[in-house]
């Protein structure tokens, strides 16, 4: 750290001149970057800013305008100070214009009532910058070292975190861009105290720079991501405002943590398209001769002759509200990819993995001959589960034998995928036998047959409440949804009994129909379920 203008005045060769702060007594904590002595007047533009000027002003104007404007010259080019020198010039004190310039401009004006050899303050002050500057540089030196060991290594965060937390001795934590932690080294802090309502602190600190430290918080905080793609925050816990060492800390610890990163997905990355485009060949028809997907695949780690063959597809279950532009998107379905393949390789299971799409994942899932799929199923979502905490579906095909059916296993699963994320019950996973009803009005949803059904059954009321507001639609779903128990339905939809029958009768004379027949009320909830998968496939409608 530099030395300020009160570091300054406590130097013995300072304090001989008897010192006096006749202004900006309230900004002794300003830096001096160098000492500059200059018996000129336009002295200004020779400075570059963070200079403690030093004069015995027999150079000086006489006029107090020109003084004036000379002490207003040296704040606006960043000075941190001015020191007079008292008995050629100036006798006994300064020209009250001088110290109300100095006062209004914020600049620290210091008298010595002693004549005092400026070159021995230059030097003692020169002596002190220049050591700090050394031990800046060897410590950046050593930070260097350090940190490129580390990425050398490939270390982890963790890994990263611990040397931050040594280095610094104060906690240091990465979040990732949601405000999750990722990491955390506490440096010997309470955990549950650190981490306490943590996202809805973090979401507070919001600096505009890269790298910047925020005083209400204490936090230093530093982006973390390569090529334009930040992908976290490193934020350091200080108990003041943190020095040159310490930023230069979280910046170097940052750019490991960023280019491991990097590396790493870069791995993943190639591994995953080679993937993809085995088994997006498989699905195109790409290959003249299944031997040639199987040797590819054969050639990546994964054997596909002589196995059951299942397919999986994997779909975010994101409401539409939270959608992701198209760059994050695909981001997320890398990671869910990433996280796939590596689900996979701990349950011991090889598979091909690889995006299909923008919002899909393919898996080719190939087992032993006399493997049961539903086991291999359950182990890779539960173990996808725990790395992968974003919501979303796996869904599977039918086993096939040979890779000139998996086409068939892909397209069922990519129907299951896209009716299971809808509507997620919290199953493991998703097969045809599990969708039901929901499964057959999906594969329906663009049948002309369909649509005039769901129409003729409900367009009367569809039309009453969008020409009212009406909420008769949501009454009758839920009303259906309780399995026509009035009471139960009431309750529901947050409604009194007597209120909720009103709505019932209003809907028997709009519908033209008797709700409580049964077979009515089947067709109007098929109307309704059909109605839905149409409208979440056409989000506008």
């Amino acid at each position: 750290m530099l030395p300020t203008i009160a570091d300054v005045l406590a130097l013995d060769t300072v304090r001989r001149g008897n010192p006096r702060v006749v202004a900006g007594a309230d900004r002794l904590d300003t830096r001096v970057r160098w000492v500059h002595v200059g018996e000129v007047t336009d002295i200004a533009h020779l400075l570059r800013g963070g200079e403690l000027v030093l004069t015995t002003g027999v150079a000086l104007p006489d006029a107090p305008e020109r003084l004036v404007q000379y002490v207003a010259e040296l704040a606006a080019v960043g000075a941190s100070g001015l020191i007079v020198e008292l008995g050629r010039k100036f006798v006994r004190e300064l020209p009250r214009g001088v110290v109300s310039a100095a006062e209004e401009h914020g600049l620290p004006l210091i008298t010595l009532a002693r004549e005092t050899p400026f070159v021995q303050i230059t030097e003692s002050v020169h002596a002190r910058i220049i050591d700090i500057q050394l031990e800046e540089l060897r410590a950046s030196e050593q930070l260097h070292e350090v940190f490129t060991e580390l990425s050398v290594e490939g270390a982890s965060p963790a890994e990263v975190l611990s040397q931050v937390a040594r280095l610094s001795g104060r906690p240091v934590l990465l979040e990732n861009l949601a405000h999750q932690v990722l990491a955390c080294e506490t440096a010997g802090r309470d955990t549950g105290t650190l981490l306490a309502s943590w996202e809805t602190r973090s979401r507070a600190v919001a600096p505009e720079e890269r790298t910047a430290y925020d005083s209400a918080s204490g936090w230093l905080v530093t982006m973390v991501g390569a090529r334009g793609q930040d992908w976290g925050r490193l934020i350091l816990l200080c108990d003041g405002e943190p020095g040159p060492r310490d930023i230069v800390l979280a910046e170097r610890a940052a750019t490991t943590l960023a280019l491991g990163r990097l590396l790493e997905r870069h791995q993943e990355s190639l591994e995953r398209q080679a993937h993809g485009t085995i088994i997006t060949g498989i699905l195109t028809h790409a290959y003249a001769d299944p031997d040639e997907a199987a040797a590819r695949a054969r050639a990546v780690g994964v054997p596909l002759t002589g196995r059951k063959l299942i397919s999986v597809v994997l779909r975010l279950t994101e409401p539409p509200e939270s959608a992701l532009d198209g760059q994050e998107q695909l981001a997320r379905l890398g990671e869910l990819a990433d996280a796939a393949a590596a689900a996979c390789r701990d349950a011991r299971l090889p598979a091909l993995v690889g995006a299909l799409n923008q919002n899909r994942v393919g898996v080719l899932l190939p087992l032993p001959p006399r493997t049961f799929p539903e086991p291999a199923l359950t182990t890779l979502a539960d173990r996808l589960r725990m790395a992968f905490t974003t919501p979303f579906v796996l869904a599977a095909g039918s086993v096939v034998e040979s890779l000139r059916d998996v086409r068939r296993s892909f397209l069922e699963a990519e129907q299951v995928a896209d009716v299971a994320v809808r509507q997620p019950d919290g199953r493991a996973f998703y097969r045809l036998p599990d969708l039901r009803l929901r499964g057959l009005l999906h594969l329906l949803r663009d049948d002309a047959r369909l649509q005039t059904f769901a129409e003729r059954e409900l367009s009367p009321l569809l039309a009453h409440d969008a020409q009212r507001g009406g909420d008769l639609t949501r009454i009758l779903r839920v009303y259906l949804d309780s399995g026509r128990n009035k009471a139960v339905a009431a309750q529901k939809a947050h409604l009194s009994r007597p209120a909720f029958y009103d709505r019932l009768r209003r809907l028997e004379r709009i519908l033209d129909t008797d709700l409580d027949d049964v077979e009515s009320c089947l067709s109007l909830h098929v109307a309704l379920l059909a109605l839905e998968s149409f409208r979440r496939d056409n989000p506008r409608t």
